[in-house]
């Protein structure tokens, strides 16, 4: 690890107030690797952050924050550094689906609570018959989550 004392950098703090990334959180990515090993500061040995290193806090907390695994994390910054744009395509293709279908899971719980809440509502007003639809679009919704 370099000593560098006259250049100041950001603080562990400011890069995780720009990243959104924790700060042991930084520390894990830099021993982890994902991020380079990052300067001192020679009087105090507090970790400063240069703008490469900052770019790359950010990059990875836009990744982090979208659910990207350590594993595509990793492979994103192999790609990112071979200029391979088909597999940086497919990286955030694969994690874009898995985006949607994390989407389409919470709809049908959502649509799950908005059926229960109908149910109770019709129980609430005295209404069997919207009690007994409500209860049938609920068996209904659960068979879809699972």
């Amino acid at each position: 690890m370099t000593e560098v004392s006259d250049t100041p950098g950001l603080t562990i703090q400011e890069v995780s107030r720009l990243s959104g990334l924790p700060e042991p959180t930084l520390r894990y990515y830099e021993r982890i690797g994902l991020i380079d090993a990052v300067d001192r500061d020679e009087s105090s040995g507090h970790r400063r952050y240069g703008p490469a290193v900052v770019a790359r806090a950010e990059a990875l907390g836009c990744l982090r924050s979208s659910g990207t695994s350590v594993r595509d994390m990793r492979a994103y910054l192999r790609h990112l550094d071979t200029g391979d744009a088909a597999q940086l395509r497919a990286l955030f293709e694969r994690n874009a689906d898995r985006i949607t279908e994390e989407i389409e899971r919470m709809r049908v719980r959502l649509r799950y609570l908005r059926l229960k809440a109908d149910l109770w509502g019709a129980r609430e007003r005295g209404d069997p018959e919207a009690e007994r639809d409500a209860r049938v679009e609920v068996t209904r919704v659960i068979s879809q989550l699972h």
